[in-house]
């Protein structure tokens, strides 16, 4: 363990010191981020902005913001730490260059998942952590709430982490996979949204064929009190069965690798 948390750092500070040369993608960045917030902010606008409208599917106005707040925490997570390193694995398999990363004394999958950061985009975590505290800030949440919402969060990163990774890895065998991402982001989009928000059929949708339910939805509920014990038990558990499924799966992919320098 040691000698892998001595690995992040030293990925860490390489990924710094390439990225802050370029100074002037960091104010790009930051821009991003605004119109990222701006066009989920204005989401939520438009669904309270109707006369008499104190409630949308069973949510306050903070309580949605409380959503929009942990969407963008985890758009920064992604952009972050996710995205940089999954979008690689194609193009080193396409080039041969996944040769190298499966030769090194590390495990595979840890080192196609740290290699690199993308920290102009911290903004977004920055953005998405003030919107949850100014929301939550506005709503009678307890500690043991907050205890609870931050757990179902971490499950919420997994599954994000796993669902990546596994559309990712389909370039062992696909090659071209740069529209998967465009998929995802896509979809994760609704995550913006309390999930109770949606038609019932779209909602069912969105919590057990695609989880993004659990992603934002879920923990919100769980800071605000009103979170099922059903669901309180069942985010951890899908999150522990998507990492064993997506390790399973990038093991194969592995293990049906022919490099393209043979």
């Amino acid at each position: 363990m040691t000698r892998y948390l001595r690995l992040i750092r030293i990925f860490t500070g390489a990924t710094l010191s390439a990225q802050l040369e370029y100074r002037a993608n960091f104010f790009g960045a930051v821009l991003a981020s605004l119109g990222e917030v701006g066009v989920a902010l204005l989401g939520i606008a438009v669904l309270f902005g109707q006369p008499g409208t104190a409630a949308v599917g069973g949510w306050s106005f903070h309580q949605a913001l409380l959503v929009v707040g942990l969407f963008m925490l985890t758009e920064g997570f992604i952009s972050v730490f996710v995205q940089p390193n999954l979008t690689k694995i194609a193009e080193a398999v396409r080039t041969g260059s996944m040769d190298f990363t499966l030769l090194k004394p590390i495990d595979a999958q840890f080192g196609v998942s740290t290699r690199y950061l993308n920290m102009l985009r911290v903004t977004d975590l920055l953005i998405g952590a003030g919107l949850t505290v100014s929301a939550a800030s506005h709503l009678p949440v307890t500690p043991g709430g907050v205890l609870t919402a931050a757990l179902l969060y971490l499950s919420a990163l997994v599954m994000v982490y796993c669902i990546w990774l596994a559309l990712s890895t389909t370039a062992f065998w696909f090659v071209k996979t740069q529209n998967v991402s465009e998929l995802f982001s896509g979809v994760f989009g609704a995550a913006r949204f309390p999930v109770t928000a949606f038609p019932v059929p779209v909602r069912a949708f969105l919590t057990f064929v695609v989880p993004i339910a659990f992603i934002t939805t879920v923990p919100a509920q769980a800071l605000t009190g009103t979170l099922s014990p059903a669901l309180a038990v069942a985010s951890p558990l899908v999150a522990a069965a998507l990492f064993g499924l997506t390790r399973l799966f990038w093991l194969k992919a592995v293990a049906s690798y022919t490099s393209a320098s043979s």
